[in-house]
């Protein structure tokens, strides 16, 4: 789950068995196998060994593939959008796009046989195209789910989003094209260079590429991958219908309160609702269990820790000894006037704080201490990025003077063979034509950041300079996240959001600027940084796949370039259309069907960082810096000491990162559903691992896609009138409101 990821929504059990790690081979169906039996058995460093039957793949780039990958991609971001604006998580488009796209080319392909565009032969390259254009047209969503509602709701930008339709696509076009056009070269040193001597195995686009190979190996390969389809389609169907129809019944088939329940059978004498106020609630939310099918053990268990821990002992004892404070959401009403809010994030600098705004900053500071200590223990590859650097500069330059005098460089030729002749490099499987044209990437990445300063300065009121410096932190996030993700599994766009909001708050202190004007630049800035990351980091997932798979990465490049330019349009139009169904979105209503957690995060740190009257709890500064520091040292000891024999210990280590994303979400009752869904798969895996492997993964891209769908189906009945709110019932809600 990928990981503008904020990409919060992946966040990875590294301990866990990942598919990489046990869909191998046939024979591994039952048994348990380690990463370092995987790599005896299969060098996942080089191009996998496909079927040796399968049909040679001239031009993967069809036209069939990208239209269903556009399609597919098109799906997820809808869905991301809704999941986004709901809970601040969003999902990567590459299992749904893979599964989803064989069975969708395989059926054109067997039905069509060789009619042009939608027949002839299928293969797995064409598959990773499909892919890459799901991930191109899925992305991007993370923007409107973040900094840019959170300039509405600070009053930053006037007028609607109808009416700066054109400012949102705009800057949607910078953040999309930047990141595509500069992380393109970084292909040659993260998956040939380094990969192999630094162990970036990149856990779940080398799963996708498992998962092609084996829906494309032969007769029984078709069968598991008509399985896999069937299992996700189900899926997907059975959580559409249910969030669909949930809205009509929200308290009975999606929002279970049994504290408000306890409350009503005692006749309001209870004590219930003081825990329903903290959020502890059951939700049967179908995209959560399916992230918990998809993270594991570790991480779910960690999130629920830090849950458990955020808003079960540090809110309760920080209202209890007036450090913090809660808002009664109905004072005027004696039977629900124990209903509080804890959550809020309103009045800023005007009164105390609340448990959420408290928690907001060790949250910041834990996710950032660890993406920053998880970079600095894999030092080799900041010394390796510095080597390649020159290297291919030397190479660069020897190739010109060739063409210009005819003759090498001595000094510059040495340089240049040793860049050829590094040991650490693996083979590229991809012909010299199949490369990325570098003019085509570097006048891309020139004209892009040309636009980007026009359009900062004009439309948001940035300086040319604050937009270089946006631009060179997207840069900076995406080295850090493409590195520790393809270790981890864990991409940390929500501390690299949060850290570029801290650089302009900065950048922009004493400069002169209005409250208001530092807090726009601050969102925008932020927004390209970590909207620019976000896609460099899908983008080398999937020539990561590619590479596996040996798809020529021009090919995906082109494929992605193409999904990426319908998301400009895509993504805008969603906003446009999720925030005219809930102005609540924009304005911060507390009872909003849609919790903004992302959103109201965003808002906080941008005032915290530009107001002078806002400013961070001395106590709750203090946990967060021991905090940092605990965090931290528990990376260099599971770097440095927990290994050999001691590396079984590491399984057992908490999860800081989702620990530190409960503190910073809104209430527990994602975290309960993820925690569910990782049980039913701990207990699937138990009773029968080949079943799991088969259908698993299917189920859980199903049932994340399903309700994010069912969601932009909810917001289209809202503007229509027809919704749950006017024809449904609330039975079973607080205050008969869920």
């Amino acid at each position: 789950m990928a990981t503008t990821e904020v990409r919060e929504a992946y966040v990875a059990d590294t301990s866990a068995h990942s598919p990489t790690e046990e869909k191998v081979d046939d024979k591994y169906d039952d048994v348990k196998v380690d990463e370092k039996e995987m790599e005896e058995e299969l060098d996942l460093y080089v191009p996998l060994k496909m079927d040796p039957n399968l049909p040679y793949e001239p031009n993967p780039l069809t036209v069939r593939a990208v239209v269903v990958g556009i399609a597919l991609g098109a799906l997820v971001n809808a869905s991301n959008l809704y999941l986004g604006l709901k809970t601040g998580f969003t999902f990567s488009a590459n299992i749904f796009g893979s599964i989803f796209g064989y069975g969708i080319v395989k059926l054109l392909s067997r039905s069509c046989h060789n009619w042009p565009i939608l027949g002839g032969t299928f293969g797995p390259q064409e598959n990773s195209i499909i892919q890459a254009a799901a991930t191109g047209a899925g992305g991007i969503a993370g923007i409107f789910v973040a900094g840019i509602p959170a300039i509405y709701r600070l009053g930053a930008i006037k007028g609607t989003p109808q009416e700066n339709f054109g400012p949102l696509i705009t800057i949607t076009l910078v953040c999309s094209f930047f990141g595509l056009f500069f992380v393109t070269p970084l292909r040659k040193f993260f998956i040939i260079r380094v990969a192999r001597e630094l162990k970036l195995l990149f856990p779940t686009p080398t799963a996708v590429a498992l998962t092609i190979r084996s829906m494309h190996a032969g007769a029984a390969g078709a069968r598991e991958a008509i399985s896999k389809l069937k299992a996700l389609a189900l899926a997907f169907t059975v959580s559409l219908i249910q969030r669909v129809a949930s809205y009509y019944a929200i308290g009975i088939l999606y929002d279970w309160h049994p504290f408000t329940w306890i409350h009503i059978w005692s006749k309001g004498t209870s004590w219930a609702l003081n825990i329903e106020s903290w959020g502890w609630y059951w939700e049967w939310t179908p995209a959560f269990i399916g992230s918990g099918i998809l993270i594991g053990m570790n991480a779910a268990i960690s999130l629920f820790a830090g849950a458990v821990i955020a808003w079960a002992i540090i809110g309760p004892t920080l209202v209890h000894y007036g450090e913090c404070i809660g808002k009664q959401l109905y004072p005027d009403d004696p039977y629900w006037d124990s209903l509080y809010t804890f959550a809020s994030l309103s009045n800023l600098g005007k009164e105390k704080p609340s448990p959420r705004y408290w928690l907001l900053w060790p949250g910041v500071l834990i996710m950032v201490a660890t993406s920053i200590a998880e970079l600095l223990v894999q030092y080799k590859v900041l010394g390796h990025a510095g080597k390649a650097a020159w290297k291919g500069m030397a190479s660069g330059i020897n190739d010109a003077k060739i063409k210009i005098t005819g003759k090498p460089s001595p000094f510059f030729e040495r340089q240049a063979n040793k860049y050829a002749d590094d040991s650490n490099m693996v083979a590229d499987s991809a012909r010299p034509e199949d490369q990325v044209p570098m003019w085509q990437w570097m006048l891309g990445l020139v004209v892009s950041i040309v636009i980007a300063i026009i359009v900062f300065h004009y439309q948001w009121g940035m300086n040319p300079g604050l937009t270089i410096l946006a631009c060179l932190l997207g840069f900076l996030f995406s080295f850090l996240a493409i590195q520790i993700g393809a270790v981890t599994d864990q991409t940390p766009l929500t501390a690299a959001s949060k850290a570029s909001q801290l650089v302009f708050g900065a950048a922009t202190a004493g400069k002169g600027y209005a409250i208001i004007d530092a807090q726009r630049i601050n969102l925008v800035a932020g927004g390209l940084a970590s909207g620019a990351a976000d896609v460099g980091t899908s983008l080398t997932s999937d020539f990561r796949t590619g590479f596996l798979l040996g798809t020529p990465p021009n090919k995906q490049w082109y494929a992605q370039a193409m999904g990426t330019l319908i998301s400009v349009f895509l993504a805008p139009g969603l906003f446009v259309l999720f925030t005219t169904a809930y102005p609540c979105i924009l304005n911060g209503d507390e009872k909003c069907a849609f919790g903004v957690p992302s959103v109201a995060a965003w808002a906080a740190v941008a005032q915290a960082v530009t107001d002078p009257s806002v400013s961070i709890p001395w106590s709750s500064g203090i946990f967060s810096i021991v905090m940092a520091i605990v965090v931290v040292a528990q990376v260099v000891v599971r770097h440095f000491y927990l290994v050999g024999e001691r590396e079984w210990v590491r399984e057992y280590l908490p999860n800081w990162g989702a620990i530190a994303l409960s503190f910073v979400l809104p209430s527990p009752v994602f975290t309960t559903a993820s925690l569910f869904g990782a049980l039913v798969a701990f207990a699937w895996r138990k009773w029968k691992l080949s079943s799991f492997e088969l259908y698993g993964y299917a189920v859980a891209a199903g049932f994340i896609a399903g309700e994010g769908l069912g969601g932009v189906i909810g917001a289209i009945l809202q503007i229509a009138g027809v919704s749950g709110d006017i024809l449904g019932t609330n039975a079973g809600c607080p205050a008969n409101a869920c």
